[in-house]
C-alpha cells in the first residue's frame, strides 16, 4: 500500500494468498522493516476480491508471528471475513502489541488508527 507513511507497513491482498506470497512479499517486508524499526506498525487489508489463504500461507503467517512475537507495535487487520477477524482477535492476545480488526468499509479508520501514536 503506497498511501501510508514510511513508519507503517501496509499489505493488501486479493485472490488467494499463498505461502509463496509470504515468502516473496510479506516476510521480506517484515524483515526489512525490523532492520530500521524495533517494532512494526502494520495494516493488513484483505480487500473485496480476497478469497482466502492456502495452507502454506497459514503456516507462514503463524511462523512469522511467533518468530517476531515482540516485534509488533500496532496491527490493523482490515477484513470482512468473520473467521479471519475472530482468528486475528484471538491471536492478538498473544502478541505484545495492540491489535484491532476493522471491516473493509472502515479502511480509512484503520489507517488513521495504525498511524497515531
Amino acid at each position: 500500500m503506497n498511501d501510508l507513511p514510511d513508519t507503517v507497513l501496509g499489505i493488501s491482498a486479493e485472490g488467494t494468498v499463498t505461502g509463496a506470497d509470504y515468502q516473496t512479499v510479506l516476510i521480506p517486508a517484515v524483515e526489512k522493516t525490523l532492520k530500521t524499526d524495533k517494532k512494526i506498525r502494520m495494516l493488513y487489508w484483505l480487500g473485496p476480491q480476497f478469497t482466502g489463504f492456502d495452507l502454506a500461507a497459514l503456516t507462514e503467517d503463524a511462523e512469522l508471528g511467533m518468530k517476531h512475537l515482540t516485534g509488533w507495535y500496532k496491527v490493523a487487520m482490515v477484513s470482512d471475513h468473520p473467521m479471519i477477524n475472530t482468528f486475528t482477535r484471538f491471536f492478538g492476545y498473544l502478541l505484545s502489541s495492540e491489535v484491532r480488526v476493522f471491516k473493509n468499509a472502515e479502511l480509512e479508520n484503520a489507517k488513521k488508527w495504525v498511524i497515531e501514536k
